[in-house]
């Protein structure tokens, strides 16, 4: 009932918790096969000294009822980390919870926020936040969350107002974050190829990213044999804020020469522009219509997009031809906003072609982004990077626990 191995429950009784109700306590020890070992390396150490009082360690409820493991600790001698206090069979090292509670604790906080899991648990808002930390750095040291990396996105999600930005990095044939850095530079980025080491850096196949010229450089400098891809809806983006300068520029200057309610027209069309086809409405359909007959240079615009989305569909030798055509069409197109997109686009040409000979985005890079937003949104933001990258490493980095006794 306790959920505790190689323990010895030595007995068990109830005692007033000085608020009128009750507690279950277990006073326990070691097995001897698991006493007198270093709660660092798991060595067995001859003994230094015993504590003078019990300690206790918070269990699971039984019910209603709160239950607490006592028992009486010694410090041990270890030839490697000196004196420390021995290990217990039922608690981390420096925890005054067990186990078991830990894990429900860490696995309740990636489904639920932290002031919910300290209320259903009955314990400190900190306390919830210490136990994710320890069961992260536990976790973290049974498994290399970098070994065997293949083919790697890397994407920045700003996490709070002010430029403050998180760099993230996603593997791609698991889709799990493995590595996630404060602030979106060079050195950040140098930081998890450091980690990574250079054997397993000269491994990486594939990496795929935004138009960022930093990782760039640094993927080219840590991993010169990587396929680096840029991501196709970064891409489409950039097509995409061009094409809306080219409709807000239209409005203006309508509203300009007195034309106010044309401008408003315009003005509506946004979404129409902006949508894949297939998701138009019979009225989206009609605008696009109506765009096509009395605006040519929008209607270019809007076609310029499209035309760069398909190239991302087509196979490579297709996608080549019309990578082409479009930067061409491009600078003849007459739309400042375009002619400055085709002078970023020829420059990143050969890894566009990259990602689309590959088959290779950022989705899974995206994905964990708004997995992030939702945990900042939940959580009503965070005042730390370290908070929020304990938080992605628990929900997206595989570090979340089991629940006790479930297989």
């Amino acid at each position: 009932m306790l959920g505790v191995e190689h323990t010895v429950i030595e007995s068990v009784d109830l005692e007033s918790d000085g608020r009128g109700g009750e507690v279950l306590i277990a006073r326990v020890r070691p097995k001897a096969g698991v006493a007198s070992r270093c709660s660092r390396c798991q060595r067995r150490c001859p003994g230094y000294d015993s504590g003078a009082k019990p300690r206790r360690w918070r269990s699971l409820d039984l019910g209603s009822t709160q239950v607490f493991l006592q028992a009486t600790t010694c410090r041990v001698n270890c030839p490697e980390h000196g004196v420390v206090v021995a290990a217990v069979p039922w608690a981390r090292p420096g925890s005054r919870f067990t186990t078991a509670f830990e894990d429900t604790c860490a696995w309740l906080v990636c489904h639920a926020t932290l002031s919910v899991v300290a209320i259903l648990l009955r314990v400190a808002w900190r306390s919830v936040s210490d136990i994710v930390t320890r069961v992260i750095a536990a976790r973290s040291e049974a498994s290399d969350r970098l070994a065997g990396l293949r083919r790697i996105g890397i994407d920045e999600i700003s996490y709070r107002k002010g430029q403050r930005y998180l760099l993230v990095v996603t593997d791609h044939d698991t889709g799990r974050l493995v590595w996630a850095g404060k602030d979106r530079t060079g050195a950040t980025l140098r930081q998890f190829f450091d980690d990574l080491g250079p054997e397993r850096a000269a491994a990486l196949t594939h990496v795929s990213a935004d138009g960022a010229e930093f990782i760039h450089t640094v993927v080219a400098e840590r991993a010169p044999r990587a396929v680096l891809c840029l991501d196709a809806f970064h891409v489409v983006a950039w097509a995409t804020k061009a094409l809306d300068e080219v409709r807000r520029a239209l409005a203006a200057q309508l509203r300009r020469t007195g034309r106010a309610g044309q401008a408003t027209t315009i003005k509506k069309t946004r979404w129409a522009l902006l949508k894949n086809p297939p998701e138009l409405t019979s009225d989206q359909r009609t605008t696009l219509a109506a765009i096509a007959k009395d605006n040519g240079a929008l209607y270019r615009a809007y076609l310029l997009k499209e035309q760069l989305r398909m190239i991302f569909q087509a196979e490579l030798p297709e996608a080549k031809a019309l990578l082409a055509g479009w930067i061409s069409w491009a600078r003849r197109s007459r739309i400042p906003a375009f002619i400055r997109l085709a002078k970023t686009i020829t420059r990143f040409q050969t890894l566009i072609l990259n990602a689309v000979e590959h088959h290779l985005s950022n989705a899974r890079s995206e994905a964990t982004n708004t997995h992030l937003r939702l945990l900042t949104r939940r959580a009503y933001g965070y005042h730390s990077p370290e908070s929020l990258i304990a938080m992605a490493d628990l929900t997206r980095g595989g570090l979340c626990p089991p629940l006790p006794g479930r297989s």
